[in-house]
């Protein structure tokens, strides 16, 4: 059943001809509506992702909020294993251990500063690089 503003499906058996006008208005209002419809489509998949990454954001940000809490729980008791185990003073397990985050932090940043010299500027490369032989093939095309 067609709903409102959709033109009825085409009976190629009416009981008449349809004169080549007819037939290409139905032709190009069949395509207006089959475009709606896959733009509307398109919005709804594009909707439904949307949001699970939400979803999943939002699930993935608590999740990270506890773990951080349990690194710190952790590396403390570390901090005070270090110091029953190796040093007299409690002092010292805490500074072994705040120097081995400070190199792990600077690796860390050396990383992603490499990352980031990588990725910049973002111009999609292998895109612009398929549209010149695009173009490339369709000039040889229309100079036949």
């Amino acid at each position: 059943m067609a709903g409102p503003g959709t033109p009825p499906p085409y009976d190629p058996y009416d009981g008449r001809d349809k004169s080549v006008g007819e037939m290409v208005s139905d032709v190009t209002q069949q395509t207006s509506t089959l475009i709606r419809d896959e733009i509307e489509l398109a919005k709804a998949e594009v909707r439904e992702k949307v949001e699970q990454l939400i979803r999943g954001s939002v699930v993935g940000a608590i999740a990270a909020v506890f773990l951080f809490l349990s690194l710190i729980l952790l590396m403390h008791g570390i901090a005070w294993l270090l110091n029953d185990l190796v040093f007299d003073n409690f002092w010292l397990g805490f500074l072994v251990e705040a120097l081995l985050f400070m190199l792990i932090g600077a690796v860390a940043v050396l990383i992603a500063v490499r990352a980031f010299k990588k990725g910049a500027p973002p111009i999609p490369d292998q895109a612009i690089e398929e549209a010149k032989l695009t173009r490339e093939t369709l000039e040889r095309g229309s100079s036949r």
